[in-house]
């Protein structure tokens, strides 16, 4: 007998209903290819067979075929990184493969955030935590054709990520996307408390780190295999006590890839750590502002983020060749259209080089969530709608048509005429137009996008339709008795991690 392991990221139902598919991706989603990754090619003496499966960019129903079982061989299909607006989809991959003789589990944020209780015992396993911790367990029971109802209840992960080496994306999956690129957590980790954000539900408040050698080990994989970025996802890189000895091996090594990360804005006060962001090849750095009115940030606990530093930071960056990219949420409770027009004049005159704008989105699982919850404030129940495109709780200024025009608008009123031709005024003046074109591809997607109506982080370009919810709806009715899935409780955090949460509280109080 062999284990045949589909490890399958979910896409999610578009506004009519049908799966979102695109000739080509934004973005490959980490998650995935670290659990391939995480997949041995041998378990209690039985081979298994590993395949990664990008639903976003499956433009044929033939991969379907994946989810069943053939004879003499188990299937085990997996629905990872799944996240709230995701999980409908994931619900009826899940039905569908079950119906075909699969064993099948769901893991991801919202799994590890929102009680699904109400779905145990109905054929479906539920990862509760990091793959590390229970992934192997779950193979074996593969191998013995049986999964538990829940994997990892009581411990959700670990204290130091294992040395994980990821496969490199085959040509085929390269051409995909967009861009060549593969994403690689190094660490995991937030030591902030945002009332909007999951993550630390999710990786813990404690910065974790895998050894810096699996990482470079896998930049090298993927270089040699035709990937030119490599994206790092860990939330804060610069909170990564290990990331200047990283990125420095990859200086040392002179690695022939580009790098993406995600900072918070405290990264203003480490320009070494920029420097050599810049010379390792980092071209971009996200970083979460949210909102450029303190009083808005204080009232989520984001009281970390200065925006009087905000123009240094874009200095800083640029000084090294780096460019910033600002990531906006519109429709604070405080916001007005008046405010969000504020919000993007002062923006503007910063001058980041990318900016990217969200609807504000109770997530649930995260205490927003809960609160909104409590008063009743929530008005949408369709999980799929929760994706920061659109609005999905009753807000004192806005309905969701206004809230989406605001969203166009941001987009527009940003990637303007001045600001496509501030990248070419700036590629004439450092000498790098090959980065100007980059940059002007850019601004004509995210223009496009706007002109479009769609997210410009949707998932992709090349919009493909092949079926709908509505294909799936007697097998969701069969298996799990729902049309829709509820709107969830969220999980409790453990007493020890109630603590931390405590404990950062405390000390967010006191950053000035």
């Amino acid at each position: 007998m062999r284990l045949s392991v589909v490890i399958l990221k979910p896409s999610k139902y578009d506004h009519d209903q049908f799966v979102e598919r695109f000739t080509r991706g934004f973005m490959p989603n980490s998650t995935l290819a670290h659990i391939v990754g995480c997949t041995p090619a041998l378990i209690d003496g039985v081979d298994i067979d590993v395949y990664g499966i990008d639903e976003y960019v499956e433009t044929s129903l033939e991969y379907l075929k994946r989810l069943d079982s053939a004879r003499g061989t188990r299937t085990l299909v997996a629905l990872v990184g799944v996240q709230s607006h995701q999980f409908q989809r994931a619900l009826d991959l899940g039905a569908y493969a079950l119906g075909r003789g699969c064993l099948s589990v769901i893991g991801g944020p919202h799994v590890m955030t929102c009680d699904t209780a109400a779905f145990h015992g109905r054929g479906l396993s539920f990862a509760l935590a990091e793959a590390e911790v229970i992934w192997r367990d779950i193979l074996r029971d593969a191998v013995r054709g049986e999964l538990q109802p829940v994997y990892g209840n009581s411990r959700p992960w670990q204290d130091r990520l294992e040395p994980i080496t990821v496969t490199p994306p085959t040509p085929r999956q390269l051409r995909s996307y967009v861009t060549p690129l593969l994403g690689l957590y190094p660490a995991r980790g937030c030591p902030f408390n945002c009332t909007f954000c999951s993550v630390v539900k999710i990786a813990g408040h404690k910065v974790r780190s895998q050894p810096i050698e699996s990482t470079l080990e896998s930049i090298r994989r993927a270089a040699a295999a035709g990937v030119r970025w490599i994206m790092f996802t860990s939330d804060n890189f610069n909170k990564y006590p290990e990331a200047e000895d990283l990125l420095q091996g990859i200086i040392d090594e002179r690695l022939a890839v580009k790098l993406f990360v995600q900072c918070d804005t405290q990264v203003e006060r480490q320009e070494d750590l920029i420097a050599l962001l810049g010379r390792a090849g980092c071209t971009s750095i996200f970083m979460g502002v949210e909102s450029l009115n303190s009083q808005t940030l204080r009232a989520v606990n984001k009281r970390h983020n200065k925006p009087e530093q905000y123009e240094r930071l874009i200095r800083l960056c640029r000084r090294h060749g780096i460019g910033a990219h600002f990531s906006n949420i519109i429709g604070f409770p405080s916001d007005t259209e008046e405010s969000v027009g504020d919000n993007l004049r002062i923006l503007k005159q910063l001058g980041p080089e990318w900016a990217s704008f969200y609807v504000l989105c109770p997530i649930p699982g995260t205490e927003q969530y809960d609160d909104m919850r409590a008063q009743g404030a929530i008005v949408e129940t369709n999980l799929d709608r929760f994706d920061a495109t659109c609005l999905t709780w009753r807000h004192p200024h806005f309905n969701d048509q206004s809230a989406r025009a605001l969203l166009s608008a941001c987009y527009r009123g940003f990637y303007d005429s001045r600001k496509l031709a501030s990248y070419f005024f700036d590629a004439g003046q450092s000498g790098q137009m090959t980065a100007a074109v980059g940059s002007a591809a850019m601004w004509g997607f995210n223009r496009y996008c706007a002109w479009q109506g769609m997210h410009p982080m949707s998932g992709g370009i090349g919009r493909v339709r092949l079926d709908r919810a509505a294909d799936y709806a007697a097998l969701r009715r069969t298996r799990f008795d729902i049309d829709l899935a509820p709107l969830p409780q969220s999980r409790s955090l453990e007493a020890d991690n109630r603590a931390i949460v405590r404990v950062v509280r405390q000390e967010a109080q006191t950053i000035h």
